[in-house]
């Protein structure tokens, strides 16, 4: 990473931390104050010991400067307390902001854009790298202000009292910025590659504990085993790095601190013994003025040892912001929300012209394409693997961008209001998703509002309640993620019946037979047939045998619509005919 990038992440960082500017500003604030007390409690400890010591002042005659003291110190704990209390405030505001971002990035490009990379890499984008941004925004934003505030209130204190101490201190105070630069100057590349050994592991690991059944029948979990362990060393051996230079800045600061302190000491010592006689104006050096100066001493260096300790924070939060800057501003086309309602959402006709399916980054997918599909027509999409269909029913979906048009009842896909296009469409893939929750949860995953009487009727009809009966807990019993406990046919009728209470107008099926057994795939297919009624129907089918019973097919190959009409018509030649005769001999790739 050079210079100007992360010289461009710290000013993107920066530029988020206005939204919490409330929380930052009293965080500030809290300091400041802190810092005027610091002055008040260093004057009244040394006076109390001048007095004490020097001047021989009975100890009750300074009860009040005692209580004085008690309560500045009081009052300085109190300004601690707040500003980790609004530094984390600060820090929560913005965290919540950035990752919301991710979100709605993530949202916007849809789920074709995320299956291109593995879920651990967006969990890591998400939760990690957000997560490492809290102490840039809490502790390092604060304390740059600090660190500049905190020695100017001391050096106004020490100043009138003894300009020679003034001096070494406004002498000695740049040399530990400047050797925490120096130090820190890897950091944010070390934190960088960091967090990419941190993706990739957390992506390599999901993606081989979803598989890990897979892995164990070929033989394959010692050899991706041992890919853990080198992609975790690796991940070990970037942290270790991170930590080096951490622990080497804050070796750095407190030497060159300690070093700083001394020299104010010595010349307090050698003052007091008579052999320095400047720096006091003239007048003599009391033991007031040596420990309020040297009770400051250490307390003058504080916030830039402070600021060097949470630079290592400004370096995490460079490092993690690379990728989330980089996704955020990546060039993909977003399906975005048009504003239009959809007219007569109880019947719905599509009609596609010079349609080109993109991918998020602009690649054309499918395409041309050109068909229509009329009120409650049941239409087949097939097509051999690769043909286009999934992009074309992703495009449907306004999960993936278009050229051309796509039009619903009339009007473009892209004006209407996604979210009520999508209302009107019950879809049943090959894989349905059950999410974490009970058998009731899922069906109702489209309709939250449906009553009992409706959820009964809709399983009865996609013959869903013959096995939801024989569960102990019937509609209430828990169902894993990713539909653990139940066999694919039954996740299958749930999904049916969770896309009849949806009702929509426009029934899209996904191989919603795939991966069925016989006595599954005909009781899926029964309550289709049934619901779909006087419903319009696009199917992607890869039983060639039901085709007969479809109002139209549609064949796609290459990205091209290369047949269009009623099985009759189609079955004969072409395309559906290669197909019919590669699955006579059972080969058919569908």
């Amino acid at each position: 990473m050079d210079k100007q990038q992360q010289r461009e992440l710290s000013k993107w960082l920066k530029s988020q931390s206005k939204l919490a500017k409330k929380w930052l500003s009293l965080s500030i604030g809290l300091g400041f104050i802190s810092g005027l007390l610091l002055v008040a409690q260093a004057a009244l400890l040394a006076n109390i010991l001048q007095k004490l010591i020097m001047d021989h002042v009975d100890k009750h005659t300074l009860i009040s400067q005692f209580i004085a003291l008690m309560v500045v110190v009081a009052l300085r704990a109190l300004c601690s307390w707040g500003r980790e209390i609004t530094g984390y405030r600060c820090g929560e505001q913005v965290r919540l902001y950035i990752r919301q971002l991710i979100l709605d990035r993530l949202h916007n490009l849809g789920p074709a854009y995320i299956k291109g990379k593995p879920a651990g890499v967006w969990a890591s984008l998400v939760l990690e790298q957000v997560e490492e941004m809290q102490d840039f925004f809490a502790r390092y934003l604060p304390q740059m202000s600090i660190a500049v505030l905190i020695p100017m209130i001391i050096l106004f204190a020490v100043f009138p009292f003894n300009w020679a101490a003034g001096l070494i201190f406004v002498v000695t105070a740049p040399l530990v910025p400047i050797f925490m630069a120096l130090v820190g100057m890897g950091a944010a590349e070390a934190n960088r590659k960091n967090f990419k050994a941190l993706q990739r592991l957390s992506g390599y690991f999901y993606d081989r504990l979803q598989g890990l059944a897979t892995l164990r029948l070929f033989d394959r979990a010692e050899a991706e085993a041992e890919n853990l362990h080198v992609a975790s060393h690796i991940l070990r051996k970037r942290t270790m790095e991170v930590l080096r230079l951490a622990f080497l800045s804050s070796a750095v600061l407190e030497f060159f601190s300690a070093l700083s302190v001394a020299i104010v000491a010595v010349y307090f010592g050698f003052s007091f013994i008579g052999e320095l006689n400047f720096g006091s104006y003239g007048l003599p050096i009391t033991l007031f003025t040596g420990l309020f100066v040297l009770v400051l001493a250490p307390e003058f260096y504080q916030p830039l040892r402070d600021l060097g300790t949470f630079y290592h924070a400004k370096a995490q939060a460079i490092g993690a912001a690379e990728s989330i800057v980089e996704f955020l501003t990546a060039e993909a086309d977003e399906t975005t929300s048009g504003h239009r309602e959809l007219l007569n959402a109880q019947a719905i006709s599509l009609e596609v012209k010079d349609l080109e399916v993109l991918s998020p980054q602009g690649k054309v997918l499918a395409g041309p394409l050109s068909f229509t599909i009329n009120l409650n027509e049941r239409v087949a999409l097939i097509g051999p693997s690769g043909a286009g269909k999934t992009s074309l029913l992703n495009a449907l979906l306004g999960f993936l961008p278009y050229r051309g048009h796509l039009k619903i009842n009339g009007i473009e896909l892209a004006e209407l209001d996604i979210q009520q296009w999508r209302s009107a469409i019950s879809w049943v893939g090959q894989n349905p998703l059950l999410v974490h929750g009970t058998i009731k949860d899922n069906i109702t995953l489209g309709n939250t509002l449906a009553t009992d009487e409706e959820i009964t009727h809709v399983c009865h009809v996609a013959y869903a309640d013959e096995f939801i009966q024989r569960l102990e807990l019937g509609y209430q019993h828990h169902v894993n993620d990713r539909s653990g406990g139940l066999s694919v046919g039954q996740a299958q009728r749930l999904a049916v019946a969770r896309a009849m209470l949806q009702n929509g107008a426009f029934w899209l099926l996904d191989e919603p037979t795939a991966s069925l057994d016989a006595n599954s795939e005909r009781l899926v297919l029964d309550s289709l047939t049934t619901v779909t009624q006087e419903k319009t129907l696009l199917m992607v089918s890869h039983r060639l045998d039901q085709l007969s019973a479809m109002d139209r097919i549609l064949v796609m190959d290459k990205g091209h619509i290369v047949q269009n009409g009623h099985f009759n018509e189609l079955h004969q030649n072409g395309l559906l005919a290669d197909m019919l005769a590669h699955t006579d001999k059972g080969d058919l790739d569908a």
